[in-house]
């Protein structure tokens, strides 16, 4: 059965729901991409969280949203992580995370993938706009959805 996608703004999370989306993001971006950065970077207060829970309450999946420093109606996604790889449920996510800027009015969404994600992302209608660039370390490459 799949998990319900929860979607809230960071005041409405419960202290449980934020541990559980930064302990999911210390394991995956931390730990397992052996990869030191400062992942409390300030965005998160002005993003809306969308996340899934498992029957014990950990968080299975996330990823936030926000707009763009720029303004302009560009939206952006980041932080997305599913720890059942292979399963859709990421694919799922990502879905949700553009409806979700479409609610909130976006012409275009953009966000930084992990060079080895770049199918993952065009497979939802992204494409790079970018040359290949390394943040934290790791490649990466700005794509872009156009929403009209």
């Amino acid at each position: 059965m799949e998990s319900e996608i929860k979607i809230k703004a960071f005041d409405e999370l419960t202290l449980t729901e934020l541990y559980e989306l930064l302990r999911l993001r210390a394991d995956v971006f931390v730990v397992e991409q052996n990869c030191a950065y400062q992942d409390l970077d300030g965005v998160d207060r002005n993003a809306v969280q969308l996340f899934t829970l498992d029957d014990k309450e950990e968080c299975t999946s996330c990823a936030r949203i926000y707009r763009d420093e720029t303004g302009n109606g560009v939206m952006r996604i980041g932080r997305l992580i599913s720890k059942e790889r292979g399963r859709g449920n990421g694919m799922r996510l990502l879905n949700a995370c553009i409806e979700e800027c479409r609610l909130h009015g976006a012409d275009e969404i953009r966000l930084h993938a992990q060079q080895y994600a770049i199918g993952f992302y065009e497979k939802a209608g992204f494409a790079v706009c970018s040359e290949v660039f390394f943040e934290d370390g790791i490649p990466h490459v700005e794509m872009k959805l156009c929403m009209h």
